[in-house]
């Protein structure tokens, strides 16, 4: 799926501009909702920038270090990102919000917290409409779910989670609010920073799970190592494919490695023929394989050190 930075420069001027909003609304008005939410929005901000800047240090070419390019920034400040949310902007919240159910304070005059919150909403829903139409058009005919989970750019879906996590939080705490003084328990204001502590805990759980899997390694989807398979053995100097090895090295690039069995009596020549054969076809049908290395492998050679690798 593509990369579009739109979405995420749109939400990092909504966070920016809707964080100073909610703390000075949180200050005049004595609410722990109000600084939780404005916590949020100032950790979202940070996030945007992170994020930025992990795509342009992807983006880096290839040198002497890092043969096969700067890709994996991405997925580093993807991993830092999911990090910040559970405890700068989970945690956070969750203590604070803690702190004022056992030690409730009267809130003050609630209008500007409306104000803030209604704009807020009004801002981040802008915001995740624009990120929700730049994954739809990114995700082609995949379910949401299975788009996310498939996806190699985290980009695609982070300032989805991010954006909807933010209207989640909104309506929670504006409900909290509003109950809070409507049946005077200051309490539910600290609820309220809970609840908002937990949403983002999850979407951060969520968001690690994914960057760490692109971090760590995580190779072609098997319908796609089907192919490639068919691909190979349908050379006419090929046997078999013993084992392919994969790993995005950013949502552009594609290392792969295959170990063939080539039939007996070729020649040193032919045997390039056939890697170069190979190598070209691949590359035409799946074009984000950069690099193909065949490592040609006689029956014999074959030890299953590779049997649980893909």
């Amino acid at each position: 799926m593509a990369t579009t930075h739109k979405s995420i420069y749109s939400a990092l001027a909504a966070n920016l501009l809707i964080s100073i909003t909610k703390f000075v609304a949180g200050a005049f008005s004595n609410s722990a909702a109000m600084i939780s939410e404005g916590i949020h929005s100032l950790v979202d901000t940070v996030n945007q920038i992170l994020l930025l800047y992990g795509l342009k240090q992807s983006k880096k070419p290839a040198d002497a270090l890092r043969p096969f390019g700067y890709g994996k920034e991405l997925y580093f400040y993807s991993f830092i990102v999911s990090i910040l949310i559970f405890g700068l902007g989970g945690g956070i919240s969750i203590y604070q919000g803690i702190s004022h159910v056992l030690h409730p304070e009267p809130l003050e005059d609630p209008t500007w917290n409306y104000v803030v919150l209604g704009l807020s909403i009004l801002f981040e829903g802008a915001s995740l409409v624009v990120a929700a139409k730049e994954f739809n058009k990114a995700r082609g005919e995949l379910s949401w779910w299975n788009a996310i989970v498939s996806s190699k750019d985290p980009s695609n879906f982070l300032v989805l989670f991010e954006d909807g996590a933010a209207v989640c939080g909104l309506l929670v705490v504006m409900a909290c609010i509003f109950l809070g003084h409507r049946y005077d328990l200051p309490e539910l204001d600290g609820v309220g920073s809970i609840l908002v502590g937990l949403i983002l805990v999850f979407v951060s759980i969520i968001l690690a799970r994914e960057s760490r899997s692109l971090l760590m390694g995580e190779g072609i989807m098997p319908e796609n190592q089907t192919k490639i398979i068919r691909i190979a053995e349908q050379d006419e100097a090929v046997i078999k494919v013993q084992h392919l090895l994969s790993t995005y090295q950013s949502p552009e690039v594609i290392v792969l490695m295959l170990i063939i069995t080539f039939k007996d009596g070729l020649e040193t020549a032919d045997i390039n023929a056939a890697i170069d054969r190979i190598r070209a076809s691949i590359k035409q049908v799946f074009p984000l394989v950069r690099f193909v290395i065949i490592q040609p492998e006689s029956i014999e050679e074959h030890s299953g050190e590779y049997d649980n690798l893909t």
